[in-house]
């Protein structure tokens, strides 16, 4: 431990703040993570509050989780602090920030993120210093130390005479962010003249004109950040006007939108425009809002805004359903699917959609403090029921949680809420072209794009080679296993061409292809689908990117299986097309039986086979996949791919990382003329259970897997799903014109669910050539034309794809 400061941390602007904040440091005589017992004033309680949400409250330090994650935090402080070197340029020797050639090109990107990553480990250091437990817990030298790397950077880099340069959001929102922390958690040593600099820096990069008008950067997850910059400037800066207006500019996030950043009625959440984002610019917004709604409870600026009842409907409807087990789906995160372990990170944490998941968790648990007691009482039964399940990666001992979060999970774990299981059901998200399937022992998600949602992002560097990721990419886990499938190394070692469920074209494609930022759009509209919450019908028509690939691709997602066809595949890129079924990650050593037919494959690295006339295939441990009438053209491979995080994402580490997988797939061949598949895939399912679904060739009937409709009949499961390309009949139905269609018979009665994937709000006249004496109930869209031997409906679906249901009697 130092025994003093060294001379070069304090600058002469250092040493007169250091005098003129003697006065408030002297007569200090409680620890500095304690709470003096009465607060002086409204901004002193604020930040007194801001302090216990960032450090945690009721916890036992000596106990566990606590003491392992506060030593560990000491041990990075210390490596940080042993690490500092303030020069020229910068306060970390591995983050230089003065940029020679300062604009908005890549390299000043990185610049200015360095200067970023230097106040996030000062703000590291700071928690250090004031939580217990970390073995600099009221270090006088090192809270020295940190008040100069203060100096150092606002000298050189964030002051308010500075030009930004680089990434805008480093300057308006990760910099002040951490700035803002390090204020509130050590405000009693800083002086005034500190004060008056910081906020002076913060008023210059973030004016009250950054929340003026609710467009560009200031929308969504960006305006909740920038609204917390304001609010913790008010707090440190005792400005009423700051807090009013954080609190004021929060109010255009609320309501739901139709297009474009934020929350939508169906539970969609965008960012970027086009991006959907629940599990990270999403679990931002949820962080700051639970965060901001903590802090100004109570208070003269408490957020009062009825729309806020959005956020907290959006817990159920907009985040929940994206998470499993503890993690979140990582269809919904965008370009944080690629970060893997950062360069920057000296705590060398491997991010995953456990972690993302566990960020939202955490989330939730600070969000019911300002909830109603009924959605309390709800919200505590699920996160106790996602601390239970997940296997994988425990909540309660992860690496992505500060001691505060795991404090307020751990309460309630250790409450009285019964926990909650994972609900059983089917969630349709048309506004982010997005499905989730939940069946009793697994789920599955499923990624898509159209004119309205991209491919995928890429930007910063960041996600380089997803490009196929919303080409009708389906991913799955069980409820006891494979909850790593995606986590474990998955997105570095995949060959990227062959994402589970897509069909592509082998065409090589440059990493960041299509563009930075969702630009990268195919010009389709048909993409959606229906359903009744239980069962449904999705469908994708395909262009690929920077291709002239084509498909029509359909899922059934059913009781315990999805169904799924594809047709009209056609491309002249003179490539191979290809789709697939499985891509799955078997870990670093796995060699888990492949049985095709009854017979086992061999496991040899390497091994490649052409499955041919296959009519069912079992994967040991993950699940079965049947063939109906037998495969064409069916390809398998077992092989070990190594890469690393540096490959698809340029701030990561290029350590090697090797994954082993089993492929399966259709391979159409070069330049295919409308080609074809079907396929069931089965989770979980045993050997025994593939091979009798195989054999019970009654089970499903295809009815139509063409480039102008697809549908399916499963007389088991009284299932009738269709999607129409383009109008026409298949089977008893008849539409109009191009929708999505799904009849569930129960009994004595059906529920018809039908909506129009085009948007165009064209009228669709729907025939069901069966008896229909009567209906029961419809939504208000859909108008009963006749009943009695078939049914015509007319539905009116409007523009945002949603699902219309009608529910007849049988004759």
């Amino acid at each position: 431990m130092h025994s003093s400061v060294p001379a070069s941390l304090l600058s002469r602007r250092g040493l007169l703040r250091a005098a003129l904040g003697a006065a408030a440091t002297a007569p200090l005589v409680v620890p500095v993570f304690a709470t003096p017992a009465h607060a002086a004033d409204a901004y002193e309680t604020l930040r007194l509050k801001w302090r216990g949400l960032l450090l945690g409250t009721g916890f036992d330090p000596a106990a566990e989780p606590f003491a392992s994650k506060l030593a560990a935090l000491g041990a990075t402080a210390r490596d940080l602090r042993s690490s500092m070197a303030p020069a020229n340029g910068s306060l970390w020797p591995d983050l230089p920030y003065a940029d020679p050639e300062p604009d908005t090109d890549a390299e000043s990107y990185t610049y200015s993120g360095n200067l970023n990553t230097s106040f996030n480990r000062l703000r590291t250091l700071a928690e250090a210093y004031c939580q217990p437990g970390t073995g600099l817990t009221g270090d006088a030298t090192l809270r020295a130390e940190i008040l100069a790397g203060l100096d150092h950077l606002h000298d050189q880099a964030y002051n308010a005479n500075q030009a930004r340069y680089g990434n805008w959001y480093s300057w308006q929102i990760g910099i002040p962010q951490a700035l803002l922390d390090i204020d509130a958690l050590l405000y009693e040593f800083l002086g005034a003249a500190r004060i008056t600099e910081h906020c002076a820096a913060v008023d210059h990069f973030v004016p009250d004109s950054a929340v003026a008008h609710y467009t560009g950067t200031s929308t969504g997850a960006n305006r909740v950040d920038l609204c917390r910059v304001l609010a913790l400037r008010g707090v440190v800066g005792a400005s009423a006007a700051k807090l009013a207006l954080a609190r004021d500019a929060l109010s255009p996030v609320f309501p739901y939108v139709t297009s474009g950043d934020g929350l939508h009625a169906d539970g969609s959440f965008i960012q970027h425009t086009h991006v959907p984002y629940a599990g990270s610019y999403g679990a931002v917004m949820l962080g700051g809002l639970s965060m901001l709604f903590a802090l100004l409870k109570g208070s003269a600026w408490e957020a009062t805004d009825s729309g806020r009842q959005v956020v907290f409907d959006s817990v159920e409807k907009a985040y929940a359903p994206f998470l499993f087990n503890g993690l979140a789906m990582d269809a919904v995160s965008g370009r944080a699917i690629s970060r893997g372990v950062q360069r920057s990170d000296t705590r060398g944490i491997r991010q995953s959609d456990h972690l993302r998941g566990h960020a939202i968790i955490a989330c939730v648990a600070l969000l019911s403090q300002s909830a109603s007691t009924a959605e309390k009482t709800r919200w505590d039964g699920m996160v106790k029921g996602w601390i239970a399940r997940d296997y994988y990666s425990p909540l309660l001992a992860s690496p992505a949680l500060n001691v505060s979060a795991l404090a307020r999970l751990k309460a309630v774990d250790d409450g009285t809420s019964t926990a909650s299981p994972e609900p059983s059901g089917h969630r349709l998200f048309p506004g982010m072209d997005r499905a989730v399937h939940r069946r009793p022992g697994w789920a599955a998600g499923l990624s898509m794009a159209s004119n309205r949602i991209t491919y995928y992002e890429n930007g910063n560097g960041e996600n380089l080679r997803a490009w196929h990721s919303g080409s009708g990419m389906l991913y799955w886990w069980g409820g006891d296993f494979a909850n790593g499938q995606y986590s474990d190394g998955f997105w570095p070692t995949v060959d990227p061409y062959r994402l589970p469920g897509t069909t592509a074209s082998r065409k090589p494609l440059a990493d960041g292809e299509g563009g930075v930022w969702g630009a990268a759009r195919p010009d389709v509209r048909w993409v959606g689908g229906t359903t009744d919450g239980t069962y449904a019908a999705v469908g994708q028509y395909l262009k690929g990117l920077s291709s002239t690939l084509l498909a029509k691709k359909s899922w059934f997602f059913l009781d315990d299986a999805v169904v799924c066809l594809g047709a009209g595949i056609h491309g002249r890129d003179g490539t191979g097309v290809e789709s697939v079924v499985e891509n799955r990650n078997l870990g670093g050593s796995g060699v888990h039986a492949f049985t095709v037919d009854g017979a086992v494959q061999p496991t040899t690295l390497g091994w490649t086979g052409t499955l041919t006339g296959a009519r069912w295939a079992h994967l040991a441990g993950h699940a079965g996949y049947v063939f109906p009438g037998g495969a064409t053209s069916l390809k398998a491979l077992r092989q070990a791919r190594t890469g690393a995080w540096s490959d698809i994402n340029r701030g990561a580490v290029s350590d090697p990382v090797t994954r082993r997988y089993l492929t399966l797939w259709f391979d159409h061949g070069t330049d295919p003329t409308w080609a074809s598949y079907s396929y069931i895939l089965m989770p979980g399912a045993s050997q025994a259970r593939t091979a009798a679904r195989a054999a019970d060739t009654g089970w499903l009937t295809v009815l139509a897997n063409t480039n102008e409709r697809q549908g399916v009949r499963v007389p088991a499961l009284g299932f009738t799903g269709v999607n129409f390309w383009f109008g026409g009949t298949v089977g008893d139905v008849t539409a109009s014109a191009p929708a999505s269609v799904m009849i569930r018979e129960s009994g004595s009665t059906a529920t018809v669910c039908v909506s129009g994937p085009l948007r165009d709000g064209a009228t669709i006249d729907l025939t069901w050539n069966r008896p229909v004496p009567a209906v029961v109930s419809k939504d208000p869209a859909v108008q009963v034309l006749a009943t009695g031997s078939a049914l015509r409906l007319r539905i009116t679906p409007g523009t945002l794809a949603a699902t219309h249901k009608a529910v007849v009697t049988l004759g």
